[in-house]
């Protein structure tokens, strides 16, 4: 069992990878946007934008690790604050924590799928370039043990998670 945290910036190719990788533990995925858009469909204001989400997804995944689950948190984890909730929880439940930062090394590549997924409309909230940007400005650099995937780069990135991963059981 492992809590994973997939970490980065929209449109690096996170929820893609999580639900590859998921599909081989086995792993509940945890999405903090899937969350955060359904609050803000039900109309739920927050004086902190985001952070209910972050919260709501810690107690989904505190719940999943207690029946023996392996989670997957995807989240844009941009800042310690953030990051320090899945430390908390991972030494809460006695589980490892491995992190899995994500990021696209091709600025052209990550714009194209960026803005591939702001044109689908697949639902309200997906940032647009120019808002992914705003969010690489506010985004800390990560401190720590973490496995760095270059979606742009890795053919098959599926294999070196599972391995990271796996280090852990």
């Amino acid at each position: 069992m492992v809590l994973a945290v997939f970490a980065g910036l929209p449109g690096v190719g996170k929820s893609t990878l999580a639900a590859q990788v998921a599909t081989e533990l086995p792993a509940a995925v945890l999405a903090v946007d899937t969350v955060d858009f359904t609050l803000q469909r039900y109309g739920v204001q927050e004086h902190r934008p985001g952070y209910a989400a972050y919260g709501v997804v810690a107690a989904l995944a505190e719940e999943q690790l207690k029946i023996g689950h392996s989670v997957i948190i995807d989240a844009v984890n941009p800042v310690k604050s953030a990051r320090e909730l899945w430390v908390e929880l991972a030494d809460r439940m006695d589980v490892p924590l491995r992190v899995v930062e994500v990021i696209c090394g091709d600025d052209a590549e990550h714009r194209r799928r960026v803005e591939a997924r702001y044109a689908a409309r697949d639902h309200e909230g997906i940032p647009d370039w120019v808002r992914v940007l705003e969010r690489q400005a506010e985004y800390e650099p990560y401190l720590g043990p973490r496995l760095v995937v270059d979606t742009f780069l890795a053919k098959d990135p599926v294999p070196q998670v599972l391995s990271y991963l796996g280090n852990s059981r």
